[in-house]
């Protein structure tokens, strides 16, 4: 998903589909070492967070149910993959979410340019290295076991939510209450909401209906197929309604994964008008289109093929990413400047 940019991928087989989770996914952090520092927070020291909050601290309970006391100014903050709900806010964290290869969510870089990275499996020893003074978790899994401690021990840490792949919105509105940001988040999705209704508007103009799109990721020798209702196809489907092809509807309801694996013969038979590709393969859009497997598919034919490098925020999601996302779906269909 990005990423190259993006979060680990484990790849699983079902019903001949090979399904990718992780491009939004959360990932369980990876350093089990413990170090006294770590080990001397317990479940005590949290709980009495709420009767130790100075003034004009706050006490919020997570999605795991920890009650945690919230600095009224935190000045240092580690939010690991919710960076872009901290853009959108205006807030700039102390380290941004990084992957072992030092690849960075590339789309955020203008506001984020000079954060240094931070592993995205999140170290204790580094996270403490930045002197935070909270933590946002964007997962249980990452807090899991004796984690959230380990983590509690070095600042308050906040799980923002429990599933595999948050909703977005709740998940910006959620981050907005917890830096005192709570009307700052609802203006967000309130003109993100305006901005997806003027150009569902536009792009249904411009198709002549509810025209039937895919947006591929092509990675290397492999197509992956975004899932209807996560990442890119959430705003092509339901925030702009253009219409889901059968072969997608199929790897949607096969996994939850934000992205499926293309076979040829699957890829072959796409019934789509628009595609939007990801392109992450290494050739150009006129060399993979040259494939004859390509041939047959409607956007081919009829031309309505657009190209986005991986540096952009298809893979993602998020208000700054899915706002991105729509400019580009204008520029492409719409013609928009």
């Amino acid at each position: 998903m990005k990423k190259r940019s993006l979060k680990n991928l484990t790849i699983a087989t079902i019903g001949g589909l090979a399904l990718i989770v992780g491009a939004c996914s959360n990932e369980a952090a990876t350093d089990t070492s413990k170090t006294d520092q770590f080990e001397t927070q317990n479940a005590e020291g949290t709980d009495a967070q709420a009767e130790t909050a100075p003034a004009g601290d706050r006490v919020l309970k997570d999605a795991m149910g920890h009650e945690v006391k919230i600095p009224a100014q935190p000045k240092a903050i580690i939010a690991s993959y919710l960076e872009d709900n901290l853009v959108a806010l205006g807030v700039k964290p102390a380290a941004q979410w990084m992957t072992g290869k030092g690849s960075m969510q590339n789309y955020l870089q203008d506001s984020l340019e000079g954060i240094p990275g931070i592993p995205s499996e999140l170290p204790l020893e580094v996270v403490a290295s930045y002197s935070p003074d909270l933590i946002l978790m964007d997962s249980a899994e990452l807090a899991a076991g004796d984690k959230y401690q380990q983590y509690s021990a070095i600042a308050p840490t906040y799980v923002v939510g429990s599933a595999q792949n948050n909703d977005w919105r709740q998940e910006l509105l959620t981050v907005g209450e917890v830096l005192g940001k709570k009307e700052e988040a609802q203006k967000v999705l309130d003109d993100y909401e305006a901005k997806a209704e003027a150009a569902k508007a536009q792009v249904a103009e411009a198709t002549g209906g509810a025209k039937k799109a895919a947006a591929l990721w092509l990675l290397k020798d492999n197509v992956y197929v975004v899932n209807q209702n996560l990442s890119s196809g959430d705003v092509i489907y339901n925030d702009l309604g253009m219409a889901v092809p059968d072969i997608v509807k199929q790897a949607s309801e096969a996994s939850e994964a934000n992205w499926s694996s293309l076979s040829l013969e699957l890829l072959a038979d796409l019934d789509a008008d628009y595609l939007f590709l990801v392109n992450a393969s290494g050739k150009t859009k006129e060399q993979i289109l040259a494939d004859p497997v390509w041939k047959n598919i409607p956007a081919v034919k009829e031309g309505h093929v657009y190209e986005f490098g991986d540096d952009r925020s298809w893979l993602y999601t998020g208000a700054v990413a899915n706002g991105m996302m729509i400019d580009d779906v204008l520029e492409s269909v719409a013609k928009t400047p």
